[in-house]
Order: C-alpha cells, then structure tokens, then sequence
C-alpha cells in the first residue's frame, strides 16, 4: 500500500517538481548546504548562489524570461547576421533542451509574459526595429499581435493585469530611444492608450527602462520610466498626470517596483555608476518627494533588478563585471514623520548584502525569477551564455 502510494504522488509532480527532485538527488553541493545546522555564525547558514547549469549560445542574449507554470525559458536577442531569434530551453535531467528556435527578420532586445493568461502564456516583445509583437510559443511563427509602437528601438518593455497578477486590463509599456513612453492594450488595434512623450521645444532623452505599478485596482495604475541622463518620472495612468520625477545624476538602466499588484511600496532604479536607489513610495512629500537609500554595489554598471516573487523585500542585481548581488531591505523603526512644514516626510530604511558571486567577465544584462519556484532563477550575460541558477536558505532570511 504504501508503494503505491508514493508512486501516485510522483506521477502528480510538475515538471518544475521533477527537476528539483533530480537536482536536490544528484548535486552534492546543494546536499551539503541544505544539511547545514542552522548556525547564523557559519558562511553556510547564509543564502547560497548557485549555478546549476551553463549553456554556451551562437548569437547575442539581450534577455531570458522563465515561462510561468512550467520548468522552460525563452532566450531573445540577435545572430551575428543581424536577425533576431528566439529560442526556448526546458530544464530536464540537469541540463537545458533546446526545444524551439526561431529566427525573426529584426533583433529582438526584451520581451514579457505579464500581459497574458496563464492559460495562453504569450510573450510581448519588443525589437531594435521599434515594433511590438505578441506571440504564440506554441506557434511562434506569426505574431497574435503586431504594432509599429516607436521610431526607434524599444529599450524596455513591461506589461501588468495577465498572469493573475495586477487588477484592471491587461496592458503593455514600452519605452524607447525615440524618447517615447507608450501603453497599449492588446485588445485595440494600432494606437496606444497613452503615450508619454517630451514637450515641444524639450530635449529628447532615450528612455532606457520602464515598469508599471500600484495595479492595486480597476482605476489605479501607474508607470515609472528611466533615461540615459538619470531622469526617473513616475507617471499616473489614472489621472494621465506626470505624478513625480527625480534625476539620480547617471543613466537609468533599470527600475522595478517591489510588486505591481499593491499600492506603491518600494522602487529601485538602478545607474550606470555600480549605484542603487530603493526609494520609499509609500509617503511622497510636495516638494521632497520619495525619501530614499542608496547603495554602491560596485564600480561597474547594474544592468538588472528583480525583486523575488515570493519576498518583496529581498531582490538581485546583475553587474557589469559578470556579478550577482543579492540585498535585502529593512524597514525603520517609522516609515514617515512629520517635516519642518508639518507635512508628512518618508523615512527611508536600509539595505544590508545577503550574498554575492561572480559569474563571468562579461556583463549579466538579464535575469529573472521563477514565478513558481522559489529561488530558481535564470540569467543572461554578454559572453552568450544562459545560466540557470539556484538561491538557497531564501525562507530563512
């Protein structure tokens, strides 16, 4: 009876599940960490970045997505000819299958799930051609959707309200050397929802990196930008309002809020300078706005910031010296006090190094978490590689 048993329950494993059980049988290492006494004074009694597995690509990764609900992820970027491609990877036996490749006319610079189902899982991308095109990776051949969104090349690209993740309608954001932010649904045809753009007679500034947030209900939703000359503006879709904007005196390579799906918690924006700001959206003052913390991870650029789905308050970022730094924040003590003009005034907190590694001398320009799993993650570097990672002890933090 009980054999039985246990094999019913193994043929109710996800595929996801099937691979932890084959890593955690077979890899050593990963054995003797999690077997660790928990000593805080030990090395071992901190979180552990691992890479689990390596695999060496011919063309250039500009970003790597997981596919949700399931142990597959989708690589983009360009060949040496100057076409696009993507290919998709299923993590099986300790190794990564190539599973589907398929060449598009244009480079392909981002991607993201988070306007679909989780039934549909389609992928929004955006190319070095300014387009914006929907696809089906079951059928990845011609987009479902397809829109000439900007000028230029879409730098960025984001999108809220699929997955579950994020109330009102599904809607994507891109932003572009063209200077332009734009929203668009995938449901309207050709024309964005809104279109953020500088005023006539200002300078255009090449928008590097964009991100939606405070999706906490049908009528609230709001989209921070950052550009090439350390502009941060935080636009309000419900208003259609510039709500707040700031400059942290260097180019803006990314910014991501805690979580999409609340009201405006914490965001980090990350600078061509090895700096990062994690600033406290939860108080905004009329003349002094966000309070702020900044930290000074390294003396190269940080291309990438990810906050894990499952901690809003632990998040990674990626290097331009090929690192991994994992950070997590601390609230103080009061989040918000009373300023000289009687005015409530944010109170930052502050941000301590949870563990850091070095995976190669080339940037990491992508990474990110697995949605499903916590602690797997997967990575892009500019030495054409693709890395799947595991995080350990993130429970214990």
């Amino acid at each position: 009876m009980k054999r039985s048993r246990v094999r019913r329950t193994r043929r109710r494993r996800s595929y996801i599940g099937r691979f932890f059980c084959y890593f955690y049988k077979n890899n050593s290492t990963v054995l003797h960490i999690v077997s660790q006494t928990a000593n805080m004074s030990s090395p071992l009694a901190k979180p552990q970045i691992i890479a689990h597995l390596q695999k060496s690509l011919n063309y250039t990764v500009f970003d790597t997505k997981w596919i949700p609900c399931s142990a597959k992820f989708v690589c983009m970027g360009n060949f040496p000819r100057g076409t696009g491609v993507m290919q998709i990877y299923e993590v099986e036996h300790g190794d990564a299958q190539l599973i589907k490749e398929v060449e598009k006319p244009k480079p392909i610079k981002c991607g993201t799930f988070g306007a679909t189902s989780l039934q549909q899982r389609h992928i929004a991308t955006g190319d070095f051609e300014g387009n914006l095109n929907i696809w089906n990776l079951e059928m990845p051949e011609v987009p479902v959707y397809t829109v000439k969104a900007h000028k230029e090349i879409v730098n960025s690209i984001d999108a809220v309200g699929g997955l579950g993740i994020g109330d009102g309608a599904p809607e994507i954001v891109t932003g572009s050397r063209d200077g332009t932010v734009k929203v668009w649904d995938p449901r309207q045809k050709d024309s964005p929802v809104a279109n953020m753009e500088p005023m006539e007679g200002e300078t255009k500034r090449d928008c590097w990196t964009v991100a939606f947030g405070h999706a906490f209900n049908d009528q609230d939703r709001c989209v921070c930008a950052g550009y090439d000359n350390g502009d941060i503006k935080l636009f309000d879709l419900r208003n259609m309002s510039l709500r707040w904007e700031t400059n942290i005196k260097n180019g803006v390579c990314c910014v991501e809020f805690d979580r999409k799906d609340i009201s405006m918690n914490k965001l980090v924006a990350t600078s061509l300078e090895g700096k990062f700001h994690v600033f406290d959206m939860r108080t905004q003052h009329p003349t002094k706005g966000f309070a702020s913390v900044s930290e000074k991870a390294n003396k190269s650029t940080i291309w990438q910031v990810r906050h894990l789905p499952q901690n809003r308050d632990i998040f990674m970022t990626a290097g331009g010296a090929g690192n991994l730094h994992l950070w997590k924040y601390e609230y103080p003590a009061q989040r918000s006090k009373k300023g000289s003009d009687n005015k409530d005034v944010g109170v930052a907190g502050s941000v301590s190094l949870l563990q850091t590694a070095t995976l190669s001398t080339q940037p990491i320009a992508s990474l990110d978490w697995s949605p499903d799993k916590q602690g797997l993650c997967v990575c892009s570097g500019f030495d054409q590689s693709v890395r799947v990672l595991i995080v350990t002890k993130l429970n214990v933090v």
